[in-house]
């Protein structure tokens, strides 16, 4: 084979080789865009699409069903979005679903989100619009956490100051915590009023034990008691009565 030969030999290899990479290119670009499966077009209309791409993926269940074909403005408030979905999830997806738009995780790429919508609604059909519900803005949830971290810093600032002001004694919490003398008031408090507590169960029972006083405390024993019995009856009549229904 002479230098002519291995030239062209080499040049088809080359060319056959780049024939082969397009092919498969190609393959890979058509599947990823469903060009090569049976699919339906659905639309969807936002007042704003925060971001979102021709290209992006459309999801249901968690599961890739097609990408977004055009995106379009029809007003100043309203925005079409195009979809091309894959024929075989069709029967799942309901009239009444909502298409909403989020992010592959917190800095990923946009996405639509289809949800399931209800049975009686009936599947979707080629064509047809689809509810939606806009996204939320980044801006708006780091607007949102910066007024929660500046309440936040302004409550630490006011417990600090109020710490700081129990610990030097301020305030009538700090002093009961720093001086003594109010601690050991309240603790000769709280022995009086068990010593006084003590003193009235003994008053209690000199009185039912005095002359004067005796005779109303049996009187109030002997009405106790007679109530007593009278419950006993009533319980024993009651019972009586119930055993000679039986």
């Amino acid at each position: 084979m002479n230098t002519s030969d291995k030239f062209k030999f080499r040049l088809g290899l080359f060319v056959t080789a780049g024939l082969l990479l397009f092919a498969i290119a190609i393959f890979f670009i058509g599947k990823q865009k469903n060009l090569f499966n049976p699919t339906i077009r659905l639309t969807a209309v936002f007042g704003n699409v925060g971001g979102l791409q021709v290209g992006n993926n459309i999801r249901f269940s968690g599961i890739n069903v097609g990408t977004v074909d055009g995106i379009s403005i029809l007003t100043d408030t309203s925005v079409m979005v195009e979809m091309i979905i894959d024929k075989n999830p069709q029967r799942f997806i309901k009239k009444d679903a909502y298409a909403t738009i989020g992010s592959e995780g917190l800095m990923g790429d946009k996405v639509i989100t289809l949800t399931q919508g209800t049975v009686s609604a009936g599947p979707v059909a080629d064509g047809d619009l689809l509810r939606s519900s806009d996204p939320i803005e980044t801006d708006a949830i780091i607007s949102s956490l910066q007024v929660s971290g500046e309440n936040a810093e302004i409550v630490t600032g006011q417990l600090a100051e109020i710490l700081y002001k129990i610990n030097n004694g301020s305030g009538t919490l700090g002093r009961l915590i720093s001086d003594t003398t109010i601690a050991d008031d309240l603790e000769k408090t709280i022995e009086n009023l068990k010593s006084g507590s003590k003193g009235l169960s003994q008053n209690m029972e000199a009185a039912k034990n005095n002359v004067l006083l005796r005779g109303y405390y049996k009187k109030q024993k002997r009405k106790i008691e007679e109530k007593k019995r009278e419950a006993e009856e009533k319980a024993k009549e009651q019972k009586e009565s119930e055993e000679k229904k039986k």
